[in-house]
Parts: structure tokens; sequence; C-alpha cells
């Protein structure tokens, strides 16, 4: 039978080539129109880790007799060369492209013939992976299960206590999708206007550079940066020239320098307790220590993280740390209170297995919560995980990952990897911490060991 990757993105691929090379037949089941369709909403974003962290090692050996070049290895990509010079390309290898199967949506996986409740020869039976795709409703029959669909599509809410705020999803025509290309194709949606980003990661501090450029271009510009937190801004601007990835110390360095020149307006404490549509705009309410607060704002954009969606897991016995909801044994690895994309060991299928055999969490997913992720980190996850499907368990019980220093590496922005993330979906340890807050992939918030320059 052939092993079902959910998901075809960095790692989603990364993990069919593995299982090319080990003889193993991969499905790959994409519930987007293309490869990497999560960064492709995110690819005007450059990674903070340059290209040679960002290639999956058998990936590279599969494509090298095509005559395909690997990019400059310092050069940092943007999410969408990430995807047309290393995903496309794979892609169409023979192997995968016969593997791949785009607007396809995983519905559920279980067990054929058992729900979660049956225990006796629970082991002996295959996975049962139902789909909707072109042709209505299937099911597939598979030995293994890599779940790496990541966390872009569940962002986290606006409100408080990890719930919307009351009539969040009335006013959503003024709220835009995570990392929009506000200085780009969205700018219209930005000129002129008064917009608010809520969040402190890098999603938030790439938003706000972008939309700098578009106050100093366009008069009436207004931009509001809504951050929960309290004390001190220092924190938000994370390492600066002490950074080990350059391009992120330079992030937090820009962002300082916009609030200072009073181009963007810093809210420390602000909590969003009620989202309202006013007179042609959205009022946001907030509490804070000096008292109520109300804001009137033309857009909101949203910047604070992603959470895993697990609803098509729910017929099979998965065992989550009950914080960041990841695998229990990689939680308390990776709970952001304790812990940052620095501190993060490599890890592999000893760490990720669940209750039910053969079956596993990947990727931005895996981190849950957590916006810890780094791109080379899920590859190592892959190599480990498809060893250990194999039954080479020497091989899926060697981890290893060679990265470089990251200098400062913290919760906040100054380390707070980097998209997409990203239920998603962004983001790598090179890269950056990835989702909570991409993709990505070392992915936005987002999104990856090649995180986004936003989070």
């Amino acid at each position: 039978m052939p092993v079902a990757i959910i998901g075809a993105g960095p790692i989603g691929l990364a993990a069919a080539a593995h299982l090319l090379e080990r003889g193993l037949t991969p499905l790959i089941l994409e519930k987007g129109d293309a490869v990497g369709a999560a960064i492709r909403q995110w690819g005007h974003i450059r990674l903070f880790s340059p290209w040679q962290y960002n290639i999956d090692d058998a990936a590279h050996r599969l494509l090298k007799p095509t005559g395909w070049q690997a990019p400059r290895g310092s050069a940092l990509p943007f999410g969408n060369e990430l995807v047309e010079a290393y995903l496309e390309p794979l892609a169409a290898l023979p192997g995968i492209a016969a593997a791949l199967h785009l607007n396809t949506e995983v519905l559920a996986v279980t067990r054929q013939g058992m729900d979660k409740t049956r225990t006796l020869h629970r082991e002996d039976q295959p996975f049962l992976v139902r789909v909707l795709g072109p042709r209505g409703l299937e099911d597939h029959l598979v030995q293994a299960v890599l779940d790496a669909s990541g966390t872009w599509s569940q962002p986290n809410p606006l409100g408080q206590a990890g719930l919307p705020a009351p009539g969040e999803s009335a006013v959503h025509p003024f709220i835009t999708q995570p990392l929009p290309d506000a200085a780009g194709k969205d700018r219209a949606r930005f000129a002129g206007k008064r917009v608010m980003v809520v969040g402190a990661g890098h999603s938030a501090a790439n938003t706000l550079l972008s939309l700098g450029q578009v106050a100093k271009a366009e008069p009436g510009t207004r931009l509001i940066w809504g951050v929960r937190g309290s004390g001190s801004a220092q924190r938000l601007y994370g390492g600066g020239d002490l950074d080990g990835l350059p391009a992120r110390g330079a992030l937090g360095s820009r962002l300082r320098s916009l609030v200072e020149d009073g181009v963007v307006e810093l809210l420390t404490s602000f909590t969003i307790t009620e989202l309202e549509a006013g007179d042609g705009a959205l009022l946001v309410h907030a509490s804070s220590p000096e008292g109520a607060r109300e804001v009137e704002v033309d857009v909101l954009v949203p910047a604070t993280g992603f959470r895993p969606d697990l609803r098509m897991l729910r017929e099979l016995r998965l065992e989550l740390d009950p914080a960041v909801e990841a695998p229990r044994a990689l939680g308390p690895l990776i709970d952001p209170e304790f812990h940052s994309c620095g501190t993060v060991p490599a890890h592999g299928a000893a760490v990720l297995a669940h209750p039910d055999k053969d079956f596993y969490l990947v990727g931005m997913k895996s981190y849950g919560r957590a916006p810890t992720f780094l791109l080379a980190t899920g590859y190592e996850q892959v190599r480990s995980v498809v060893a250990a499907v194999a039954g080479d368990d020497d091989a899926a019980a060697s981890v290893h990952l060679d990265l470089p220093e990251t200098g400062v590496c913290s919760t906040d922005l100054g380390g707070s990897c980097d998209t997409a993330s990203s239920g998603g979906e962004m983001v790598s340890q090179s890269g950056c911490c990835g989702q909570s807050e991409p993709v990505s992939l070392g992915v936005p918030t987002g999104l990856l060991h090649g995180r986004m320059l936003a989070d």
C-alpha cells in the first residue's frame, strides 16, 4: 500500500522524496490547486534563511540527475522563488507527479473498519483516508499517514484567552488575510486608510514595514500597532545587530525606526474585547491597565499566529501535549514559554509517534501552537519518520541537525522564528522559527527553516 502524505508544501514533498528513495509509494493529497499553495499566499515575503538551508537532501538528490541547478546557497529567497525554483521542479519529477493529487481535501483519517474505540487487532488494519476531490468522495487505504498540512488555514482569533472577539465573525469585510502584499498588489486597500496591525511577531513586523512604505508615499495613511503584551517596547524589536541571522535582526531595527519616527503608533497592553462595524469603519474595543479603549480603523491586519486543525483526525488515537497541541513527547521541547527556536533539539519518529502506529504529524502542524518550527527541522523529521515506516529503526533513531548559530533567539520578535505557519502552514532554524505566528514554512508566521521575514 502507499503512504499518504497530506499537504504538498516543502515538508510534504520532502517526505515524498524520502519515500521514493526507499522504494515506497507516496500518495500526496493537496487541498490547493498547486504545490506550495500556502506559500503562494505570502510569496512576496523574503525568507530569513539562505537557500542552503531551505532544500531537503533527498529532494536535492532526486533533482540533481535532471540537470536542475540549486540556487546560490547564500541568497535569501522570496516565497514565490521557493515555489518556482524548488517546489515546482520537485513536483514535476515523474515519481512525485504521478503521486500528486491536487484539489483534493482530506476529510477524515481512520482505521479501516474501526473507530477510535476499537483496540483488538487495530495495528493490523490499514488507514482509511477519505477525501473530496475532482471525482467526488473517495476512500484510500494506506499503510501509514504523514500529516504535513500545516496551520496556515487556521489563524488564531483576535480576542483574548484564545477566543474570537465578540463580533469578530460579523466584521470579516474589514479584516485581511495574514501577510497581505501591502506595498504591492494589495496597496489600494491600505493607501490613505487607518490601518491596525495586531500581533507581536515577525508577521506583524513584516506587514508594518510594508505599510510604512505606503504611509510615506500616500497622504492620510495612519498605522496603528496593537500588542497584547505590556512593558518595554525593546523586547518587540529583537536582537538587532546581535542576531545571528542579519535579515532577521534588520527587521526589528527597521521597525523600531518606524515607531520612533512616528510613522507607526504603538499601543501596548492592547487586548481586544469586541469588534463592531461602525459607520463605514471598524470599531476596535480593547481593555488596558488604564481602562477601556476604542480605536476606529478602516482595515485590520491579523498577525496573531496559527493553530492546528485537528478535526479530520478525530477517529485516530492521538496523544497531544495539553498546552501546545503537539505530539506529547515533543510538547515540552518546544513550549514557547520555556524554549526558543535555538533551543529545540533535533527529533524524529520516536518523539513524533502517536498511539496509532505509523501515523505522524510532521512539519509546522507537528508544532501545534508553538512558533518555534524550522524548515530544516521538518526535513529531519520526515527523514526519520520515513525510515521508521520503512522498518529502518537505526536510521529512524539517529537524528541530527546541523544549523548555523542563530544568535539572539527568543519567543518575541527577536527570534520567534519566523509565517505561514502555520497550520499551515509559515517557515527553519536558520530560517527562523516558524508558524505559530507563519509561513513556514520557515512559512508565514508563517511560515520556515526558511521561515519568512515575516513570521
